[in-house]
């Protein structure tokens, strides 16, 4: 699916309130303090940094997006008329660049 087509089907999901919470999402925003909100806005801001067409039982990405000015990244797919919200963290400058969309690359010297 092209990137720009998916974002769009992701937000228009999100506005007819076609959305499936599973328990590991709910799970992790209570660990981390995330709201629902966050969740919502993120998507609805955010730009796809990754695709993962293999993924089961649906193809997921990954997308960055921003709320209150804090960045998340939210994995979610689409499937069987829904969307489907998988996971969701603040992404660690450890482990991501700057920019939060790519990864850092341990091999550079």
């Amino acid at each position: 699916m092209i990137i720009l087509d998916l974002i769009e089907k992701i937000r228009k999901y999100i506005e007819d309130e076609k959305i499936q919470w599973r328990g590991h999402i709910l799970s992790r925003m209570i660990q981390r303090r995330i709201k629902i909100s966050d969740v919502l806005t993120c998507l609805q801001n955010g730009e796809i940094i990754e695709e993962y067409n293999d993924d089961y039982p649906f193809p997921s990405c990954l997308v960055l997006g921003y709320s209150n000015e804090k960045p998340f990244h939210v994995v979610c797919s689409i499937g069987e008329g829904y969307i489907w919200m998988i996971t969701v963290y603040s992404p660690d400058g450890e482990k991501w660049n700057p920019d939060y969309k790519t990864r850092r690359n341990y091999n550079e010297v």
